[in-house]
């Protein structure tokens, strides 16, 4: 056998040694991450977008906004996170995830509901969050100690004499772009060029402006809760 023979024959057995471990490992890797029960960082859990519309549009909030509405309203384990259109889930189960918070999401989009389910189960989270397809204006907020809100300024208007029936002294709520031309927030930060974050700090019901629109039933129920 030549020198050169010799060498081509040496050196194609670690190639079929090295090809044989990379396949084992492709194999056991893929069962591996189909059966894992293990948490998964919530950022590598989402999907690039879900091209889903209502009335009210679905713009998913980039991570890095969410973390930060987080840390603004100083979400504790012992926070009650509600997420108002909540989307494909991400605020909700990063309060879970990252702050140990329970979470409620709200949504009106059914496929939305069962992928926030989903994201759910593979961040680990399910025991501590919920989704529900509701609408918005339905929904109860007598539990929540943290209102999370990407909406446009009039369905935030619409929500205001809700919020000052419903949530209590001491309770945050934080948003994303809009609300503060309507209610003069406590602190506002940008992150980034496109986005700004304003949190509110509800004092008590008289703190929450009543819209100049809404009726005067809501002006005798609100006169009636303020705390």
């Amino acid at each position: 056998m030549s020198r050169l023979s010799r060498s081509a024959s040496s050196g194609f057995i670690p190639v079929l040694i090295l090809l044989s471990v990379a396949m084992s490992w492709l194999a056991s890797g893929c069962t591996s991450d189909s059966n894992s029960e293990r948490p998964m960082p919530v950022d590598s859990v989402y999907s690039e977008g879900t091209p889903y519309t209502t009335d009210v549009p679905y713009v998913a909030t980039p991570q890095k906004v969410v973390e930060k509405m987080l840390a603004m309203a100083e979400v504790t384990e012992d926070d009650v996170v509600y997420d108002l259109g909540s989307g494909d889930g991400r605020m909700i189960i990063t309060a879970a995830q990252q702050h140990g918070a329970r979470g409620v999401g709200i949504e009106i989009v059914p496929e939305l509901v069962e992928q926030s389910r989903s994201y759910a189960r593979l961040a680990g989270v399910a025991d501590r969050v919920d989704f529900y397809r509701a609408n918005l204006f339905d929904t109860d907020l007598s539990e929540a100690t943290v209102l999370s809100i990407y909406l446009l300024p009039d369905v935030i208007e619409k929500l205001l004499p809700k919020i000052r029936r419903e949530m209590d002294p001491g309770d945050r709520i934080v948003s994303h772009n809009y609300g503060d031309k309507l209610w003069t927030p406590d602190r506002s930060e940008r992150v980034g060029p496109d986005h700004v974050i304003h949190l509110w700090v509800i004092r008590d019901s008289t703190s929450i402006p009543i819209p100049s629109d809404s009726t005067n039933l809501d002006r005798v129920q609100d006169a009636g809760t303020m705390k």
